[in-house]
């Protein structure tokens, strides 16, 4: 267990404050749901199918949750609107479990003689290059040593950005200039990280959508050359994905997840947005665990997801 390996008061108020949006709007819409009701019945779920759908949780998910707490109703024979929250907190916890989404001690590595590699995938805009910062920042402030590299090379922006905050969190960044091949960035990056004895190397990739094939091919590419030097690089395809942005996110979502295998998910931008159920309908969609949540400008405002917190804080 590293330095973050509880949950201390601090990240819970964070959480909550990040969810303060998301919370408001839920509740407000599912006091409307229920109002003038005594007990769950046909209409109340219909609205409430309507709050879930309409805080981003997504239709398949809504149903599957609807669905649920239909047959928990129907066996109980009698549910009043005021056990309403702890059935809908409680399902949303279990689809959460059920979907791998792993509590994790915060910003921990498997030990391994080689260098950790994770792979950032994500369209640009989406907070790709923040997250790879404070990625950075909290692994380091855990005592591991990091190395970045900036292999999204289409854009100078993104080679800028990155160096910005390698300075800022102050660790090496490996680059070349813009146009070169980002298969070469990568492979140097993961050189430079194995011959200083870097605990975790983060490579950037272009956040390009348009043409899928050839960013399949590229990503290939990536991973083919990096395995010279990690042979079973990368252990981690983590794809950014813009929480603000709602149903936008799970079209992001599947389409990277057909471009390449993508193994974990970030959420970025929770706190300025009332979206933030979209955390529940990718993790259930996609079956890929939801790894960490952005939930402020702060380099400490990026949390690993913990599910059993998420949803204590999103009900409290």
């Amino acid at each position: 267990m590293g330095l973050f390996g509880s949950f201390t008061k601090s990240k819970k108020e964070s959480l909550d404050q990040g969810l303060s949006k998301t919370k408001e709007s839920v509740f407000k819409k599912l006091g409307r749901a229920i109002v003038g009701k005594s007990k769950v019945d046909d209409e109340v779920l219909d609205n409430l199918e309507e709050v879930l759908i309409t805080s981003d949780v997504g239709v398949d998910t809504t149903l599957k949750i609807i669905r649920r707490i239909e047959e928990r109703v129907s066996k109980d024979k009698y549910f009043g609107v005021d056990e309403l929250n702890t059935l809908l907190k409680e399902e949303i916890a279990a689809l959460l479990d059920e979907n791998n989404t792993n509590d994790e001690a915060d910003f921990e590595l498997p030990s391994s003689d080689m260098p950790y590699v994770i792979m950032v995938v994500g369209v640009n805009g989406v907070g790709k290059t923040t997250t790879i910062g404070k990625l950075a920042y909290n692994f380091k402030k855990n005592g591991k040593k990091v190395v970045l590299g900036a292999a999204d090379t289409f854009r100078a922006a993104a080679i800028d950005q990155l160096q910005i905050w390698a300075e800022r969190v102050d660790v090496p960044l490996v680059k070349q200039s813009m146009g070169a091949d980002p298969a070469s960035v990568a492979y140097d990056t993961l050189a430079s990280a194995k011959a200083t004895g870097a605990d975790v190397a983060i490579i950037d990739t272009a956040g390009r959508l348009h043409n899928k094939i050839n960013l399949m091919n590229e990503l290939s590419k990536i991973k083919n050359v990096m395995q010279k030097i990690v042979p079973d690089a990368p252990h981690e395809v983590l794809l950014i994905l813009d929480g603000s942005t709602g149903q936008n996110a799970f079209e992001q979502a599947k389409q990277f997840t057909k471009a390449t295998e993508v193994s974990a998910l970030a959420l970025t931008k929770l706190d300025g947005t009332a979206k933030g159920g979209v955390v529940i309908g990718i993790s259930d969609q996609f079956k890929i665990p939801v790894k960490y949540i952005g939930i402020g400008e702060k380099m400490e405002d990026l949390q690993v997801f913990r599910r059993k917190e998420f949803v204590e804080s999103l009900f409290s």
